[in-house]
């Protein structure tokens, strides 16, 4: 095995082309870690703000670009019992996915349903273990409820879209065209929002008989923020996970008080390894068996090369894609 590796990096932040393929010594799995060759890795938004220089890893994280994969076990590092040389995984890493190899804590990682590829899997686990923890850990959706996704076409949105459906809730999405529309409620949306032809507040209101969503997943800030105020029910739970239109605002809270609502918000990159493996008990739990069943399943919309990196995030500025773009590994 070589003891080397090729990895992307970005030298200088700005567009695609300041990603960088360069040579970097193969990582050594520490404590409770496993080597995994890489077969796949998921492209996602915070790739790009780390490319533009407004995401930086966080303490103790490599360089190298990617927070997701998938890839087969090269090797144990001491303690880690949990997989062997050969099985293969997909798992949720702080940094380090657009490399050849990279060293994941064995807490962190899942199985692969043997029914998915190493392409699809490598697909799962930034919009999963997100969603899980956003929606059904912190904004506890319920079986009966409804939830509003915007950007219901995005990896995060169509994964929304399934596992809400999949533990019986109504799913309103909102998304940027007739197209992606279609596309959610291809995967089961009951209502597809037009944004740019519709109110989603009123749109909402009128769902659900002027009652409004008990919770409501949101990447886009700005002054979504006030709107989603406006479209909750009364004991109603909004996340947000980012802030796509900045996240300074001047806001009205009185229907926080009126309604009770929480509003609630989270990141998971530079949580605590034992955070993140309490999530990947629950999706190996409660969400595996449906991947294995094909019940859900990551939605992807392309697939580069590995050399081809710069033309992947350049279809994720595009904000053209539906579901996810995916690295694959010669």
């Amino acid at each position: 095995m070589s003891l080397s590796m090729q990895a992307i990096i970005v030298e200088t932040p700005g567009g695609p082309e300041a990603l960088a393929c360069v040579e970097r010594p193969r990582p050594l799995p520490g404590h409770g870690e496993i080597l995994v060759r890489v077969k796949a890795a998921g492209v996602n938004r915070p790739d790009v703000m780390q490319r533009k220089g407004k995401y930086p890893p966080p303490p103790g994280a490599p360089d190298i670009l990617g927070l997701e994969l998938a890839g087969i076990v090269e090797a144990a590092g001491e303690g880690a019992t949990r997989y062997a040389p050969g099985d293969r995984v997909m798992a949720l890493v702080a940094g380090g996915a657009y490399a050849q190899y990279a060293v994941v804590h064995e807490t962190n990682a899942l199985p692969v349903p043997d029914a998915l590829s190493f392409v699809e899997a490598g697909a799962i686990p930034e919009t999963y273990f997100t969603v899980w923890s956003n929606v059904f850990v912190r904004a506890g959706l319920r079986a009966g409820e409804t939830i509003l996704v915007h950007g219901g076409s995005s990896g995060i949105g169509t994964t929304a879209i399934q596992l809400a459906k999949a533990f019986g809730a109504k799913v309103l999405v909102t998304a940027g065209n007739k197209e992606k529309c279609e596309a959610c409620r291809r995967l089961g949306a009951d209502r597809a929002i037009h944004y740019g032809e519709e109110d989603y507040v009123q749109a909402a209101l009128e769902a659900t008989e002027g009652r409004g969503v008990d919770v409501i997943l949101d990447m886009v800030g700005g002054d979504y923020i006030q709107r989603n105020l406006k479209a909750a029910a009364a004991d109603g739970r909004i996340a947000q996970i980012a802030f796509l239109q900045g996240p300074k605002v001047a806001l009205d809270l009185t229907p926080l008080l009126l309604k009770r609502l929480t509003l609630t918000g989270s990141t998971l990159r530079a949580r605590p390894v034992a955070m993140k493996a309490e999530l990947a008990r629950d999706l190996e739990e409660k969400v595996v068996p449906l991947l294995a069943r094909g019940e859900v399943g990551p939605i992807i919309d392309s697939v580069f090369p590995f050399a081809e990196v710069a033309a992947a995030h350049r279809r994720m500025d595009e904000g053209a894609h539906i579901g996810k773009i995916v690295l694959e590994m010669a």
